[in-house]
């Protein structure tokens, strides 16, 4: 099992950037494929982001390809997401999210964070 917690959420103009991070506990975090998946208020949650065990495979949705990096530091324990040129439509609670084995873009996670709330002003 592997318990996550989020941080680095916050307000920031549009254009600007933050570094979402996701800190697991667990041994075998090394061993969970973990992605981002945001849900803005009235919306279904959607997703942003996955990284595969080892760093290796990176997906990304369509509408933050090219402005949103994912990373992992399994020393650390930790999955980082940085966005930059950030917009309005971004605004959302991210979570991240954990799962043995294969990565992939759907709802098929078996643990979740809490979430952090970003919020682009225009």
């Amino acid at each position: 099992q592997v318990q996550l917690v989020e941080s680095g959420g916050g307000l920031v103009q549009t254009g600007g950037s933050l570094r979402l991070s996701c800190a697991a506990s667990g041994r075998t975090f090394a061993m969970y494929a973990i992605a981002w998946f945001r849900q803005a208020p009235g919306k279904e949650r959607e997703f942003v982001s996955a990284i595969s065990w080892n760093g290796i495979s990176t997906y990304y949705a369509d509408h933050v390809k090219d402005r949103f990096t994912i990373s992992r530091d399994n020393a650390k324990n930790t999955v980082y997401l940085q966005m930059n040129s950030l917009k309005p439509e971004d605004t959302a609670v991210y979570y991240c999210a954990a799962k043995r084995g294969r990565t992939t873009t759907r709802n098929e996670y078996d643990y979740w964070g809490q979430g952090t709330q970003v919020t682009v002003s225009s």
